[in-house]
């Protein structure tokens, strides 16, 4: 499992990357190993706005389905998936 120093980590494996006023948020190496093929996520729409601990997402994976909460509050800017 690798961790960057340019990531911020949280408890429940979701990563930050900040850059200037916006932020971009992921799932720690450790999160995408344990929920293993994901064959679906929802993400949130532009425009939303959402509070520290709130659900950002829900990835639905062979194995589980599994909540992805935002570290941080602020506006959604834009959704993609990589």
């Amino acid at each position: 499992m690798e961790t960057r120093k340019e990531l911020l980590y949280s408890k429940t494996h979701e990563w930050l990357k900040i850059e200037g006023a916006k932020a971009t948020v992921g799932l720690s190496d450790y999160a995408q190993e344990n929920l293993g093929e994901v064959v679906y996520v929802e993400l949130p729409k532009a425009g939303a706005n959402l509070a520290a601990g709130s659900v950002l997402s829900v990835a639905e994976s062979v194995k589980a389905a599994s909540e992805i909460y935002t570290p941080v509050s602020g506006r959604v800017w834009k959704s993609t998936r990589t």
